[in-house]
């Protein structure tokens, strides 16, 4: 994992995310967890405008043949997406660019 396990995992309270399973393996892992509010949507406004663009600039646009060539187009422009295309949101910075800024002023206070 290039920036290792989260301090936080946000998500709703779909049933997949309150299983006990999975909430066990959060808190082995010592990550706290932040469940959204019913109809909370503006917790989850970055994630799916992420998933906006992956769906509207990779897989709409793509016939994939298999799903491991799905998985390998996918990681390419996830790749794409953090570490080469501007973000208008970002002052024209990748979210890798943002990352490394936000990481540096954090360390140096």
């Amino acid at each position: 994992m290039k920036y290792g396990c989260p301090e936080v995992f946000n998500t709703d309270q779909g049933s997949q995310f309150t299983s006990e399973a999975f909430l066990n393996e959060l808190k082995l892992r010592n990550i706290r967890i932040s469940m959204d509010g019913k109809g909370r949507w503006m917790d989850n406004v970055m994630i799916e405008r992420l998933w906006r663009s992956v769906k509207h600039e990779e897989v709409y646009l793509k016939a994939y043949d298999t799903v491991k060539q799905a998985k390998q187009s996918i990681a390419e422009y996830l790749d794409f997406y953090n570490m080469i295309r501007p973000h208008s949101s970002l002052n024209k910075a990748t979210p890798d660019e943002f990352y490394d800024q936000h990481l540096l002023k954090v360390m140096a206070a």
